[in-house]
């Protein structure tokens, strides 16, 4: 179901409401169902990236072969990204890093050690704000582009993947990626590392939901997530999966250009 399919259900079922209305005389309040069904969809739609309500989402591959991609949200951090690098360094894993602009001042050198580690650097808009959902189409440009500069004033390069913060697509955000050529890069295997669920309880999830293709969505927020990674790591060596990049994953171009 997408946003196009969703209008048009509305008006078939709008148009055959109508009819019974005017055939058989039922009740006006009939004519609340379409408007409850559309609007049931828009929230789904808007609410889970695995949708495509508004826009194409990467969220896995379609293989047999025991791969799997390794993201993390909302960096850099200071304390914590580091500490991430550093795991990732010990087991060779590839990931794929999207950051928020606002957070790079003063973390420059993370930036450019997550770059030379050869890590992908990915697109979380500048302020990740909790209200970012209300902008247009222009206010959702700005925050991708204040990002796109400032990882490119870094490293030359011009980052071609984006994930909308905390998942959430407007018709507006499609318009803004589609028009700066971004791939959207969804997940499937959402760990809710940021929630009090103990490291226990999340490896449990993570366990029940990898799949070959996945893409598991982590934070490099917390100490939490450190162990996690660690354990997720060694539980992928142990099962036979492999880490690979989003870029090899997908078969998607990382980067635009570099100067």
């Amino acid at each position: 179901m997408t946003f196009k399919a969703s209008i048009y259900l509305f008006l078939i079922s709008t148009t055959f409401v109508a009819l019974l209305y005017y055939f058989f005389g039922i009740t006006i309040w009939w004519f609340a169902v379409p408007i409850l069904l559309v609007k049931a969809s828009i929230v789904y739609g808007s609410a889970y990236i695995s949708s495509d309500f508004y826009m194409k989402a990467f969220c896995n591959a379609e293989t047999t072969e025991k791969i799997i991609a390794l993201t993390f949200d909302d960096g850099p951090n200071r304390e914590f990204t580091p500490k991430v690098i550093k795991v990732l360094k010990e087991h060779s894993a590839p990931a794929t890093f999207f950051v928020i602009g606002k957070n790079i001042a003063g973390n420059e050198d993370i930036i450019e050690q997550i770059n030379s580690d050869k890590h992908i650097l990915g697109n979380h808009t500048f302020t990740h704000s909790f209200f970012i959902d209300f902008k247009n189409s222009r206010g959702f440009k700005k925050e991708i582009e204040q990002t796109e500069r400032a990882v490119k004033n870094i490293t030359g390069k011009k980052m071609n993947f984006f994930r909308p913060p905390y998942g959430v697509t407007t018709p507006h955000l499609a318009k803004a990626v589609k028009e700066l050529n971004y791939y959207t890069i969804g997940w499937d295997v959402r760990s809710l590392d940021t929630t009090n669920d103990s490291p226990e309880k999340i490896m449990k999830r993570i366990r029940k939901q990898i799949k070959p293709g996945s893409i598991i969505l982590f934070h490099d927020t917390s100490d939490k997530t450190v162990e996690i990674l660690k354990q997720t790591l060694n539980f992928a060596k142990e099962n036979g999966f492999k880490i690979v990049s989003t870029e090899r994953l997908l078969n998607l171009r990382t980067y635009e250009f570099q100067i």
